[in-house]
């Protein structure tokens, strides 16, 4: 096994993991340690080049460490990645290989899942170091979580844009339907929203349709549809020059990280009248799941702070307003206050 040092300076320590034998090649990226160890996911993706796997688990760990601190946890912020394709080159080999990468790093990284790993991966990397959570015995699967956070944060946005305090009779455009978004439709039908729905996978948007009354629409096509709420709940970066111009919503509200290509992208939909609930905040009930495992578990304790997302997003609103500036600008002066207090 070899790790090699990358360095950056806005990070703590960025690393190169790789393991020839195991078949490895990943990245373990520690963005800010000032409220507590770094807590991320292990996304596990084929990316076309090293480069853009370094790219991502750059951003991904630094929105952690706004994630965290406007959830007011106790943790810091990293992230890390495998590149790979999760359906057929996750072995037991790589994940107990990368396990031994974050128990070389001390506890100062905590591993958790993210996009193309789950609790039972999170099971096998336990095996060789103690610094994981969302494991079997330590809270589970957090999409549920994640997506019960997404719609209150859509409700206090709905309240916000269209005076209304539910999402009943709203017109919501899925974007992703792994696990999050397929639990946050459950979620939206239940409640009584309008689904439209889009996913690379055909399987998933058949089963969309045939169990929510989804409206399918092809990938290119949902950024253009007649909705409520734009719900990006796949990979990061979908706002962006190309997209924005085509939204016809008056909400962006989803469980993506990095759903902003740019900074800029924020201040785009500002302009343009578009009220977006910041994806650090909307998403943060898997984390507030995760941490909860670190100390015990408590189930009604996670409820009750992944409902109060609700009241983190009409604050972020507040202080939009106040200040003149755009939502997402608002959640970053409220991270960085948090940050300083530490």
């Amino acid at each position: 096994m070899i790790i090699e040092e990358c360095p950056h300076p806005d990070f703590e320590r960025v690393v190169s993991c790789r393991d020839e034998t195991a078949g490895l090649q990943a990245y373990i990226a520690i963005h800010n340690t000032a409220r507590g160890p770094a807590l991320g996911g292990l996304r596990m993706y084929p990316y076309h080049q090293p480069e853009d796997a370094l790219t991502d688990v750059l951003r991904l760990a630094k929105g952690m460490t706004y994630k965290s601190a406007v959830a007011d946890l106790p943790l810091g912020g990293g992230k890390s990645v495998i590149i790979g394709d999760p359906e057929n080159g996750k072995t037991e080999a790589v994940l107990l290989a990368f396990s031994r990468c974050v128990d070389a790093l001390g506890g100062r990284y905590i591993v958790a899942e993210d996009v193309g790993t789950c609790v039972a991966d999170m099971d096998v990397i336990r095996r060789e170091t103690a610094f994981v959570a969302g494991t079997s015995v330590t809270g589970g699967d957090p999409s549920g979580h994640t997506a019960y956070g997404v719609q209150q944060g859509m409700r206090a946005a709905a309240r916000t844009v269209y005076g209304r305090d539910g999402l009943k009779d709203l017109t919501v455009a899925v974007q992703g339907l792994g696990h999050v978004g397929m639990n946050l439709c459950m979620l939206l039908a239940l409640e009584g929203a309008h689904l439209v729905v889009t996913d690379v996978n055909p399987g998933r948007v058949r089963q969309a349709v045939a169990e929510f009354g989804a409206v399918p629409v092809e990938p290119e096509a949902v950024y253009r549809t007649d909705c409520d709420i734009f719900s990006p709940c796949a990979m990061g970066a979908v706002i962006n020059d190309r997209t924005i111009g085509q939204l016809r919503a008056k909400i962006v509200a989803g469980a993506a990280n990095n759903v902003l290509a740019e900074e800029r992208h924020g201040e785009m939909l500002h302009d343009r009248g578009i009220l977006y609930a910041p994806d650090f905040v909307i998403n943060a009930g898997g984390i507030i799941n995760v941490a909860e495992g670190l100390n015990g578990y408590n189930r009604a304790n996670v409820r009750r702070k992944v409902a109060n997302i609700y009241h983190t997003v009409l604050q972020v609103i507040a202080v939009a307003r106040e200040r003149r500036i755009s939502t997402a600008r608002a959640a970053m002066v409220l991270a960085e206050e948090k940050l300083k207090m530490h």
